[in-house]
């Protein structure tokens, strides 16, 4: 049997393993001798941030959870990993699946590749360039040690054989993100928002997320922004979700004004159900521009830089900057109704978990049957 360790560690990869999880239940009741053990290490916990993803999308309760999170990256790095390897020691794997580029992705692929486990990278070959981000590190290292990497565009693809990859180890498959999107879009959840009394009207709104050092570190470049964000949203509400305590500290910086609406975390169905009804998104994440781009969203990216430029070629999303200054004509092209319409981006089309399975099983399915007879023999 081929055994799949599958990691998860914070918020992002939720949405990338469900599929992956499905793809696997759907070949087991096909007769596939395939089976996964879900580890979850903890790296992020909370209610909004966790719990609700497993419940919403229908993700099994972890087999086991390493509780690694809290401390700095590098505590939290050591702390994954010395969980992992007693994990993986205890239940050994054919595979380890990783997600993403947290710190969970590269902790545990290289505790999987000194215990001789094989790596499966899911979402590799994306680079943003800029060496100042955790998360390039994290991508660079995992990506470095991966035996088998499954890319979501043909640049990542690229990057990838710049980087002396065999072809036959690159899989252009798609992006397991928007798997998730296609398959929950119709159950969505409205969750009742409502600005002055009423409920928020249909394209009559923005959602901000920030998250980034560039742009929430410094105050004064913060209240900079905010008040660039303002200014150019012609008087709309702006909702932006942050945890309370993170809202009472933009409050004791001033930055306050009767357009922004501070809302605690949502979960995955709330948050897109803002999103798919928004007349945009303003943004410092990444995988938000993914999403915007499959449901027709326009989306100003807060950053000089993006791992996903696809999503600008191609999808919605625009690279704006973190200089304040530079938000004024996009917000100004948005409402004059000049944004771009986008198009489809090739394999995000929902069917991205399937084909990782289906290359799993002819890769490593006729290994594992060898093994077993060589065992047996």
């Amino acid at each position: 049997m081929l055994k799949i360790t599958i990691i998860a560690g914070a918020r992002p990869n939720f949405m990338k393993i469900a599929p992956i999880i499905k793809a696997i239940q759907k070949a087991k009741e096909q007769g596939k001798d395939i089976d996964f053990r879900l580890v979850h290490t903890g790296q992020h916990y909370d209610k909004k941030m966790s719990g609700s993803f497993f419940e919403q999308l229908g993700i099994p309760e972890p087999n086991a959870n390493l509780e690694a999170g809290g401390g700095t990256q590098a505590e939290q790095t050591a702390n994954i990993m010395i969980r992992f390897e007693r994990e993986l020691t205890e239940n050994p794997a054919d595979v380890v699946l990783v997600v993403g580029d947290v710190t969970s992705t590269m902790a545990c692929s290289i505790t999987a590749k000194k215990l001789n486990t094989q790596v499966i990278h899911v979402e590799a070959g994306i680079r943003s360039g800029d060496l100042s981000m955790p998360e390039e590190i994290n991508r660079m290292v995992t990506d470095a040690i991966t035996d088998h990497f499954f890319t979501t565009s043909e640049i990542a693809n690229e990057n990838l054989r710049k980087a002396g990859v065999e072809e036959n180890r690159i899989h252009f498959v798609g992006n397991t993100m928007i798997d998730t999107l296609i398959s929950n879009i119709d159950n969505f959840i409205d969750p009742n928002i409502e600005v002055g009394g009423e409920k928020l009207k249909e394209e009559g709104f923005f959602v901000l997320t920030l998250h980034r050092p560039a742009n929430v570190d410094e105050e004064g470049k913060l209240k900079e922004m905010m008040q660039a964000i303002m200014d150019g949203t012609a008087k709309l509400p702006v909702i932006f979700p942050v945890h309370p305590r993170t809202a009472k500290i933009l409050e004791n910086m001033g930055i306050v004004h009767e357009n922004l609406h501070y809302v605690e975390p949502l979960s995955y169905l709330e948050f897109n159900y803002l999103v798919k009804n928004s007349i945009a998104v303003i943004t410092d994440s990444g995988g938000i521009t993914e999403e915007t781009t499959v449901m027709g969203i326009p989306c100003l990216t807060l950053r000089d830089n993006t791992e996903r430029p696809e999503t600008i070629t191609l999808g919605t999303n625009e690279l704006v900057g973190t200089d304040p200054e530079n938000l004024k004509p996009y917000l100004e092209k948005l409402m004059s109704g000049n944004w771009k319409k986008g198009g489809q981006i090739p394999l995000w089309d929902g069917k991205t978990a399937g084909r990782i399975i289906e290359v799993l099983i002819k890769v490593y399915g006729e290994k594992v049957r060898k093994e077993k007879l060589e065992v047996q023999s």
